[in-house]
C-alpha cells in the first residue's frame, strides 16, 4: 500500500471509507496520482456515509480504469 503522507490530499470520509474496504482501498492505491484525484474529484458530490461506502464498494466491482 502507498503512504499518502506526500500524496493526494484524501477526504476524510473517502479515508474511512477506504480504511473499511481493503479491497477497495488496495485499488484505490494501484491507481496512478490522476486516477486517484479523479476519483477524490468525484466524492465531492456524495453526501452521506452511506453515499461513500457504496462508490468505495464500487471500486472492486468495475473494471479497471
Amino acid at each position: 500500500m502507498k503512504n499518502y503522507a506526500n500524496g493526494p490530499e484524501i477526504p476524510m470520509g473517502l479515508g474511512m471509507a477506504l480504511a473499511e474496504n481493503l479491497p477497495a482501498m488496495e485499488y484505490f492505491s494501484s491507481l496512478s496520482p490522476r486516477q486517484q484525484q479523479e476519483i477524490i474529484h468525484k466524492t465531492h458530490q456524495i453526501s452521506s456515509k452511506e453515499e461513500m461506502q457504496q462508490f468505495v464498494a464500487g471500486f472492486t466491482s468495475r473494471p479497471p480504469m
